[in-house]
């Protein structure tokens, strides 16, 4: 599943908010990385046949009352048939009928069969929820009792005899669901047609623990089974799922309903189920014998929003094929747009599901961060298509490999289709520098779990957070480094090919990445298993530190916060296998293991010249030097800085920057890492340095330190703006390539946020031409999540009206995503309260969508009071309406918290947890300890940095302005 609004995969929006002073933020779309389930507990209504759902009281140790399921039965083959009702019910809700089988073997003789079940209402046989029979024509055991244990999702039918071992059974049921909107299980989608009138979509979303929300089923990802699916639809609208259509004819009953039913399953999870009932067209085209359609709301596809995801995801498939050296598993893939999606993407077999702008690109409304979002994306989807769906992990605990991997391969099938974007760099802001953040805190968490502390659904959605995806890719695409791309596929091949259509564990892709090292005598200083371990097992990475006098090397756990204190334990002691590659100005050295906490390497003894470690940032580590070295790189920064790689570039800045945080380094040096960027064009280096100057921008825009900051930073970009005025022939020409077309939207962004005059022209220019001709939108779709910021924060009322009426009308998914986002950036308290209304809104802001809007609010400098303030009065409704089936609640934690730098927000953050210790915090509960820690470490850091920050900042600005407004750097790159 792609992580929701793809935060580590930026959608590429950066938007502004400008105020008195020119008060600036960068607003990124949010991440969901977790989706703890909706806790509405209504049932839905079938008539008078149904039975109540009740809870027995039975002891804690009864098997019931436990979150796994026992080991006695294995499902073989479902059949499901499933009746969604389109329009509401005489109770006024949508409803959908249905009835399944399941065959399973029973291993163990037991008297007791536990299936999951979750919200269904159940159509009494005889006194009984269900039936069973022997499937070979004995006679099976009878019923003596069933009744759902509703607290563990469980429907229990206990018997008054055993079942006998190596025999098959089949279990019937008859049910009711709701057709709810909460984004889970079989659940409601809608959106209005051209013509006005509203279409409801049925559609679902397993993952993790939803499956058992549209029919009882064996519920874990460990328990594969074949699936035959039949939909009753209306005959007017489409049935899809994993499979081809086997037959559709009318169906008997009912007049105007048609009855379809698709091909077997191959063995797979339930998680990973799909079926869809809509009004959906879809282009289409065939790739090498594989059927590829991309589905989507009718005007959509009319006006080729389907195209760009139709052009690439043959090339990506075909990359898969050829990295996996395995035949894609089935006929054919379907890939659905949805205008109601929690998530930013499901890899459902053969029927994979994505939020409409993860899938849908239209060229006249579309950036290239959308663009790019799209092919990232559906490469990341494409890739579970074999990890994850043919091969899947056993349980929830090793999700981090399963979602790792897909974020790691999802940068190779993208660069794939799109060769020219050099995309797989991006993996180092994306994902390395991403999590970092997250992992420096002493609350993070290791990669792996033991597989008995991950039982409930709130547990397995909490593991769908930055550390699974973004750690699991860093250190995923660290190992296959240093063994090389080659060696790392030989291994993950034969894994592939040993456990297709079974389960795994994470030890058993080390098994067979170590008998590739050893057929292609790769030298490593211990096993596969022994370094990953030292990665997997324990939270956090290290800095490694060098003094170039003496050759020392050590290493040490990175913390953020130097005065934090770590309570997890680790029986590495925190001390990691490190491959460290390294460069001087003259030459690049062998890859160097460091094993323990220090050592010493006499190569790494330079003199007059410099050292630079981790070449491309292959290692997921932060590096530090001697002073003499640090001056050494500033020194050739200012000189030539092409001499170091654009990576590193980046790097320099980046771990300056952390480093100074947790005072391994003097906050000056790391802003002295800037002073370059005058003479910068390139992409990464730019924005490594506004990600680590947006954190100043969070401690002081409320402070005398940000009006010195904004003169500082404006002369610095001035030059950039005015590179890309000249090479787009004043913003009337595209410049080539993504990572140009990325410093491009950096460089208006950054110079109207912090009050570059033409820049705001510019903005002024451009909704006045917009103003004149309302249905002709002047502005390039790249520029527009900048300028649109910049409307509505210097143009009040009228401007935010017009936006709104803008978004209300938009038909382009991503455009209304630029639209929403940038209405956040209104520098009046009751313009923005009242935005935050709107989110509880539907009708207003989708579900889905009320995260994101919050998040982008609290990230203005004005908001964010008022959205902490709204967040603590409706907590508790936010809670129990939303659950977490359409609210991130760790996002949302996240971004009300992220400028607290005082006692009194410290006071203010303590009081609301434990004010809502009854309500709960759902998948934020460690988001919550995070921000704690992080408004702690916050305080310290300001006090300790302020005034230093400050008379760095006024003695650079006058150095700074003889710059002056007008000078251009044509020509120099």
């Amino acid at each position: 599943m792609a992580a929701g609004f793809f935060i580590s995969k930026s959608v590429g929006i950066v938007a502004i908010v400008l105020g008195l002073g020119a008060v600036a933020t960068i607003i990124a779309l949010s991440v969901v990385y977790a989706q703890e389930k909706n806790k509405v507990t209504d049932t839905a209504t079938a008539g008078p046949t149904t039975a109540t759902t009740h809870t027995t009281t039975a002891a804690p140790n009864e098997p019931w009352n436990r979150w796994r399921l026992p080991t006695t039965l294995k499902p073989e083959y479902y059949e499901v048939t499933l009746q969604p009702y389109l329009t509401p019910d005489e109770n006024n809700k949508y409803i959908f009928k249905g009835n399944s089988s399941v065959v399973f073997i029973c291993t163990q003789a037991t008297d007791l069969i536990l299936i999951h079940s979750n919200k269904l209402t159940y159509t009494m046989q005889g006194s009984f929820h269900a039936s069973l029979e022997a499937v070979n024509g004995s006679d099976a055991p009878p019923i003596k009792k069933t009744w759902l244990e509703t607290p563990t999702q469980y429907l229990v039918v206990q018997l008054e005899s055993p079942l006998q071992e190596n025999q098959l059974y089949r279990l019937f049921s008859i049910f009711t669901g709701e057709l709810a909107d909460d984004l889970a299980g079989f659940y409601r989608s809608e959106y209005v047609d051209e013509s006005g009138k509203t279409k409801v979509v049925a559609t679902t979303q397993m993952q993790a623990a939803d499956a058992r929300k549209a029919f009882p089923c064996f519920d874990e990802p460990a328990m594969k089974a074949n699936f035959t699916v039949t939909l009753i639809h209306p005959s007017n609208h489409s049935a899809i799922s994993n499979m081809p259509v086997a037959s559709t004819q009318e169906w008997m009953h009912e007049k105007d309903w048609n009855i379809t039913k698709f091909q077997t399953t191959p063995k797979m999870s339930t998680y990973l189920l799909a079926f869809i009932v809509s009004q959906f067209d879809y282009v289409q085209n065939t790739s090498e014998d594989v059927l590829i359609r991309i589905w989507g709301r009718p005007t959509a596809i009319a006006e080729g929003q389907g195209d760009y995801a139709l052009q690439v995801t043959g090339p990506i498939l075909n990359f898969f094929e050829r990295h996996y050296d395995t035949p894609y598993p089935l006929p054919k893939s379907d890939q659905v747009g949805l205008p109601d999606f929690n998530a930013g993407a499901m890899e459902n077999w053969g029927l994979v599901t994505y939020r409409e702008n993860s899938l849908l690109f239209d060229n006249a409304y579309s950036s290239i961060g959308n663009k790019e979002r799209v092919v990232t994306v559906i490469a990341h989807e494409l890739a579970h298509q074999w990890f994850g769906n043919l091969v899947t992990l056993r349980w929830w605990n090793d999700l981090w490999l399963n979602e790792g991997f897909a974020s790691y391969v999802e940068y190779l099938g993208a660069d794939s289709a799109e060769p020219s974007w050099n995309i797989k760099d991006l993996m180092v802001l994306n994902e390395v520098y991403t999590v970092m953040a997250t992992d420096a805190l002493s609350t993070s968490h290791p990669l792996s779990f033991r597989e008995d502390e991950i039982n409930t659904p709130a547990q397995i959605s909490e593991v769908f957070d930055s550390i699974a995806y973004s750690k699991g890719a860093s250190v995923l695409r660290m190992l296959s480094d240093f063994l090389t791309e080659d060696v790392f596929k030989q291994g993950l091949q034969s894994y592939l090919h040993t456990f297709a259509y079974g389960n795994t564990v994470y030890t058993d892709l080390w098994r067979y990445l170590q008998e590739a090292v050893a057929r292609n005598n790769v030298s490593l200083p211990a096993t596969i298993s022994d370094i990953m371990d030292t990665w997997t097992l324990q939270m956090g990475f290290p800095v490694v530190s060098v003094n170039t006098l003496t050759g020392a090397i050590n290493q040490k756990h990175f913390l953020l916060d130097p005065n934090s204190v770590v309570d997890r334990p680790s029986i590495f002691n925190y001390t990691w296998i490190v491959p460290v590659t390294w460069m001087t100005r003259d030459t690049t050295g062998d890859r160097y293991w460091l094993t323990k906490a220090s050592a010493t390497n006499n190569k790494f003894k330079v003199s007059g010249s410099w050292l630079l470690l981790n070449l491309n940032v292959s290692g997921y580590f932060r590096v530090n030097y001697d002073q003499e070295n640090w001056d050494q790189l500033l020194k050739q920064l200012s000189t030539n800085h092409q001499a170091i790689p654009v990576i590193n570039r980046a790097q320099i800045i980046d771990d300056a920057f952390n480093l100074a945080r947790a005072k391994y380094v003097n906050v000056t040096l790391a802003l002295s890492t800037t002073r370059f960027l005058r003479q910068e064009t390139e992409y990464m280096p730019w924005e490594a340095a506004l990600n680590n100057l947006h954190y100043f921008q969070l401690m002081f825009d409320r402070s005398e330190v940000f009006g010195v900051m904004t003169k500082y930073i404006k002369q610095q970009v001035t030059p950039l703006f005015n590179y890309y005025k000249d090479i787009t022939n004043n913003w009337a020409n595209l410049t080539s390539g993504l990572m140009d077309q990325y410093n491009e939207i950096n460089a208006i962004s950054t110079a109207c946020s912090y009050g570059v005059e033409e820049c705001h022209n510019l903005s002024t220019q451009y909704f006045l031409q917009w103003k004149e001709d309302p249905n002709r939108n002047p502005i390039p779709p790249n520029l527009r999540s900048s300028i649109y910021c910049s409307i509505v924060a210097t143009g009040g009322e009228e401007a935010w009206d017009f936006l709104w009426k803008k978004f209300q009308e938009a038909t382009v998914v991503s455009e209304a995503d630029k639209l929403r986002t940038a209405l956040s950036c209104s520098p009046h308290p009751w313009i923005l309260n009242r935005y935050l209304q709107y989110t509880l809104d539907p009708k207003k802001i989708r579900k889905q969508d009320a995260t994101a809007t919050i998040n982008s609010i609290a990230s203005n400098v004005v908001g964010q009071p008022l959205a902490w303030d709204f967040i603590r009065g409706n907590w508790k409704t936010l809670f129990s309406q939303y659950g977490g089936g359409s609210f991130s609640f760790s996002r949302l934690i996240l971004s009300v918290t992220q400028r607290f730098s005082t006692e009194f927000e410290l006071q203010q953050l303590e009081q609301f947890k434990a004010d809502n210790q009854d309500v709960g915090f759902g998948s934020g509960t460690r988001a919550l300890e995070q921000a704690l820690e992080r408004t702690r470490a916050n305080i310290n850091w300001v006090k300790e940095n302020q005034q230093m920050v400050l008379e760095w900042f006024q003695k650079e600005v006058p150095s700074a302005s003889q710059l002056g407004q007008g000078t251009s750097w044509r020509g120099l790159n």
